[in-house]
């Protein structure tokens, strides 16, 4: 059998060495085979003309919960691919489905509603591995987390989940609660991801964390402690801790909400392009029109009012989720954030790629690597959406 072959061309290509005007991306099959300019096409081969438009990696989200009206902890495999399908339409090739801190029950529902919906996902973004967040935070920073649901790592409870689901690759804690270290070591251990997150840590126990293996920060400033009195002196808190220590890695929520124009200048100084992730944490509201819905699962989950573009508490006194998709992201860290496509396109790639332990076969428009690839205009309104070299989304 033939292997297919495909051709997007007349594209600006942006590359880890920077645009390539008017040029092709070839593909055969899964991969990429060739980038450049003047390149030769076989006859019969598939073309898609870019028309002057960007030609990016996939976009690649870390952290998200929901979209187009459904959520992971829905906890079925039709809400797993209609999240997929609607962030595919965005241009996000890769995502980490995300948990809520929850019962049992809806944990175990959505871990095996993942394992089906994986071998089933053949028309949206693919899924990169479950990330957990939660149960274990601290009860002062845990935002819009079910407080009933909050405690302190168990590992009669966190070793047999970790055993039974092997493709869990992330799962997010507060390294300051007692036993969170051993449970950092652990996940360490098994190639999953500590990250820090909803927490009052101070400085000395962010350090720890991090030599015990937590080296990322879920949504950066979301959930987390900031300089703090006691005693009349000053502690440096999760934020600071994360800006002090140069190899952390951080996560934000660019929506230009959650963090607003000056705070995203200042991450993107402070940290960089190949330290900052973006991500959307986008709850079931997303890509809906404004007006009530749901953060967390349909029967346990908590009302809330989107609205100014991000979901809120019904009285209005908090933000409970985030309503962004991905190409929200590039545009508002390009337009708020003041930094350069390439730049903002590689904290939406080949950073969260690298994060994630896949940048082998992702992240970037390489030679080798799956043709993972987001088409988009000048405004950064996707047009085309293609994974592992299948057309999944194309605007007509």
């Amino acid at each position: 059998m033939q292997t297919r072959k495909l051709y997007i061309t007349n594209g600006n290509v942006i590359t880890p060495e920077g645009i390539i005007e008017n040029a092709t991306v070839s593909i055969e099959g899964e991969k990429i085979i060739e980038v450049g300019k003047n390149l030769s096409l076989s006859a019969g081969a598939e073309i898609i003309d870019a028309n002057g438009q960007y030609i990016s990696p996939g976009f690649i989200d870390i952290h998200i919960h929901g979209g187009g009206g459904y959520d992971f902890m829905d906890g079925d495999v039709h809400s797993f691919l209609q999240i997929a399908a609607t962030h595919a339409r965005c241009g996000t090739t890769l995502m980490m489905p995300t948990t809520l801190s929850g019962s049992k029950e809806e944990l175990i529902n959505t871990l095996e509603a993942y394992e089906l919906a994986d071998k089933k996902n053949e028309t949206g973004s693919r899924f990169s591995g479950m990330h957990l967040e939660g149960p274990y935070f601290a009860m002062n920073q845990r935002g819009a987390q079910d407080p009933r649901f909050i405690r302190n790592p168990d590992p009669a409870e966190y070793i047999p989940i970790i055993e039974q689901y092997p493709f869990i690759k992330r799962w997010s804690a507060a390294p300051e609660l007692p036993g969170a270290l051993d449970f950092a070591r652990y996940m360490k251990s098994k190639g999953v991801l500590p990250a820090l997150a909803h927490t009052d840590a101070f400085y000395d126990d962010v350090v720890k964390g991090f030599e015990a293996g937590y080296t990322l920060a879920t949504h950066l400033y979301s959930g987390m402690s900031g300089v703090t009195r006691k005693n009349a002196f000053r502690y440096a808190g999760t934020i600071e801790s994360a800006f002090i220590i140069d190899e952390m890695d951080v996560e934000i929520i660019a929506d230009g909400v959650h963090l607003p124009s000056p705070l995203l200048k200042l991450i993107f100084k402070i940290k960089g392009p190949e330290r900052i992730a973006l991500v959307t944490d986008a709850m079931r509201a997303a890509a809906l029109p404004p007006g009530e819905s749901i953060l967390g699962s349909r029967v346990n989950g908590l009302k809330v009012i989107v609205e100014d573009g991000v979901a809120k508490l019904p009285d209005r006194s908090s933000f409970a989720g985030s309503v962004a998709t991905a190409d929200r992201l590039v545009r508002t860290m390009i337009n708020d954030g003041g930094v350069s496509i390439t730049d903002a396109i590689q904290m939406i790639t080949a950073t969260p790629a690298r994060i994630l332990g896949v940048q082998h076969e992702t992240g970037s428009l390489t030679p080798g690597k799956l043709a993972d690839i987001t088409i988009f205009d000048d405004n950064i309104s996707v047009t085309a959406t293609i994974v592992k070299g299948e057309v999944v989304f194309r605007r007509t």
